[in-house]
């Protein structure tokens, strides 16, 4: 199972990289908040270890960013060590918290306790969109027979909008999960990508079936709310 570890300083990134891979996990690492947004959105880890004081943007900052779009659980590692904090962090979407100076063994034990409960939780691979099955698991969207080929671009808008089933996605969210915190404020990047979905899906733009825009705050799928 893969885990992320976000923190800024080298040290504890090499420490907990030794002692999660002798544990048999894969191992990702960010240094930033922006490289950490970036990775949940190219690998979805399995778990997210997450430091508060990152160099470019706080914790709470990361976490209520992931929390839009991503349910991984996020294991909180701080010197911080106030009940409002912890309170504040629960509120905002963390799974469980951890106070520096901590022992290998409580983390560990921390980490297999989310990822257990992870594993608990049935995967949905189809997501029904009207007449469009989104295949997670072969990546890949049809309507009826037919396969309608998106780009890897196309598929990731596609696929965060689904995974809200029908609630609106603002521009921001879209845009950090697609190309990265650096670019949340490029709305043009946003149009031009959907116009391209939306040429795919033959969808209209003044009379949408399938994405509904809402000029200036975000897009939101037009779907039948139901898993397969």
């Amino acid at each position: 199972m893969k885990i992320l570890v976000i923190d800024d300083e080298q040290a504890i990134r090499t420490f907990l990289r030794i002692s999660l891979k002798a544990e048999g996990y894969e191992v990702l690492e960010a240094e930033s908040g922006e490289q950490a947004l970036i990775a949940c959105t190219q690998h979805s880890p399995d778990l997210v270890l997450l430091d508060l004081g990152l160099s470019d943007m706080d914790g709470f900052e990361v976490l209520k960013t992931l929390r839009q779009w991503s349910q991984s659980p996020v294991l909180v590692i701080s010197a911080r060590s106030q009940e409002s904090e912890v309170v504040r962090l629960l509120e905002f979407g963390a799974n469980d918290y951890v106070i520096k100076p901590f022992g290998v063994r409580e983390l560990l034990a921390r980490v297999k306790v989310l990822l257990r409960d992870v594993q608990k939780v049935p995967t949905t691979h189809r997501i029904m969109v009207r007449d469009l099955c989104l295949d997670l698991y072969n990546h890949k969207l049809e309507r009826g027979q037919e396969q309608i080929h998106l780009s890897k671009k196309e598929f990731t808008l596609f696929e965060h909008l689904a995974r809200h089933g029908g609630k609106l996605v603002t521009q921001q969210t879209l845009l950090t999960a697609i190309w990265g915190a650096s670019h949340k404020e490029d709305s043009h990047y946003l149009r031009i990508l959907v116009g391209q979905l939306r040429k795919k899906l033959s969808d209209d733009a003044q009379h949408p079936y399938y994405i509904e825009t809402k000029a200036g705050i975000g897009l939101r799928l037009r779907m039948d709310e139901h898993l397969v």
